[in-house]
C-alpha cells in the first residue's frame, strides 16, 4: 500500500494516473468541505456523518431504547441479494453474466467488520466485482485504516475488480486500492468482453459531495448501440445517465437510511434523488437503476429495519 509514500510521491503518482486539473479539483474540493458540517446545496446542505457530537447523542437514544445492542449485532448479518435485470439489447454472450456489487462499505467503522464482510462474500460465483465507494468511515484524517482494512477482504473477492470512490474517500487511496487489484474508474471506461461479444462499465467520481463526476468524458468512447453499466457513488445523477444512454445504473451512498421505521422507512434521507431512488432496484426512462443498501454503517455501528446487503446482478438477454 501507499502509507510509506512521501506526500510528493505519492501527489506525482496520482498526477499520472487521473490528471494534474482533476487532482487539484479533487484535492482542493476535500481540503474546503471534508469537515464540513453544513455547507452546499439542498441535501448537500447538512452531512450529518461530520457532525460528531451528535452521534453519542445517538448511541445513548439507542441504549435507552433498549435497541443499541440489536442494531450492532443486525449490522454485522450482511444479507445476499438477487437481482435479475432484464436489458432489450444485451448480447447473448452476457446472458447470466452476474456482477457482485459492494457499497458503502465503511471499513474501519469496527475492527469487526472486514470479517462481516469476507464472511458474506465467500464461496459466492460472479463474473465481476463491482465497488460504489465509501471504503472509509470518516471522512477526513487518516485514510490508511481503511486501506489495511480493505486488504483484508480482497483475498475474499474473485474476478476482477472495479470500483469508484465515495463522498468518504480521498483520491489519496487510489494508489492503495488499484495496488491490491481495485481498479477504480475515475471518469473512465473499461471494456468487458465475453465470447466476441462486448459491453462497456463506466464509472464516475463522487457526484454528491465532490461533484467531481464527469459523466461525459466517462462514455465519450462507447459506442452508441452498446450496452452501458455506470458505477456511480450516488443516485443523484440518475437524470444525466439516462439521457446519456446508459443502460444500468449501480449505486448506493443511502444506506438505504440504515436506521430506519418497521417497514423500511428511512428518518433520514441524504441524497438528491427521489425516495423511490434511494434503495433497491427502480427504473427512470428505460435505464434501469439498483441504489445498494451498503454492507457498512456510518454515523453509529448500528442497522435497524434495514439490514446491510451484497447484491448479486445478473444480467438476461431479453
Amino acid at each position: 500500500m501507499t502509507g510509506s509514500l512521501t506526500e510528493d510521491a505519492l501527489s506525482s503518482i496520482l498526477r499520472r494516473r487521473v490528471g494534474a486539473a482533476h487532482l487539484n479539483q479533487r484535492l482542493g474540493m476535500e481540503a474546503d468541505f471534508e469537515r464540513r458540517v453544513f455547507g452546499g446545496l439542498g441535501r448537500n446542505f447538512f452531512h450529518i456523518e461530520n457532525w460528531y457530537s451528535v452521534h453519542g447523542l445517538i448511541r445513548l437514544v439507542l441504549r435507552l431504547c433498549g435497541l443499541h445492542g440489536r442494531g450492532r449485532r443486525n449490522a454485522r448479518k450482511i444479507r445476499v441479494t438477487r437481482n435479475e435485470i432484464a436489458i432489450p439489447r444485451l448480447p447473448e454472450a452476457f446472458d447470466g453474466f452476474t456482477l457482485l456489487h459492494l457499497s458503502d462499505l465503511h471499513l474501519d467503522m469496527s475492527p469487526d467488520m472486514p470479517a462481516a464482510l469476507a464472511a458474506a462474500v465467500d464461496g459466492l460465483s460472479y463474473d465481476v466485482c463491482v465497488l460504489t465507494g465509501d471504503f472509509r468511515a470518516r471522512t477526513f484524517g487518516p485514510w490508511q485504516p481503511a486501506l489495511e482494512a480493505m486488504a483484508r477482504v480482497v483475498p475474499h473477492l474473485s474476478g476482477p475488480l472495479y470500483g469508484v470512490l465515495g463522498n468518504h474517500d480521498t483520491v489519496r487511496m487510489l494508489p492503495g486500492l488499484e495496488a491490491m487489484g481495485v481498479r477504480l474508474l475515475m471518469n473512465e471506461t473499461v471494456k468487458l468482453e465475453r465470447k466476441g461479444a462486448a459491453i462497456y462499465l463506466a464509472g464516475i467520481d463522487d457526484p454528491h459531495y465532490y461533484r467531481a463526476d464527469n459523466l461525459e468524458k466517462a462514455v465519450e468512447t462507447i459506442p452508441p448501440e452498446a450496452v452501458t453499466i455506470l458505477l456511480a457513488h450516488s443516485p443523484e445523477i440518475y437524470r444525466n445517465a439516462a439521457y446519456a444512454g446508459c443502460d444500468l445504473l449501480l449505486c448506493g451512498h443511502t444506506h438505504g437510511g440504515q436506521i430506519c421505521l418497521p417497514g423500511g422507512i428511512p428518518l433520514l434521507r441524504n441524497a438528491d434523488a427521489p425516495y423511490r431512488l434511494c434503495a433497491g432496484r427502480w427504473r427512470y426512462g428505460r435505464m434501469q437503476g439498483y441504489t445498494s443498501r451498503g454492507c457498512g454503517v456510518s454515523v453509529v455501528d448500528v442497522r435497524l429495519n434495514c439490514p446491510p446487503e451484497v447484491t448479486l446482478h445478473t444480467l438476461r438477454a431479453q
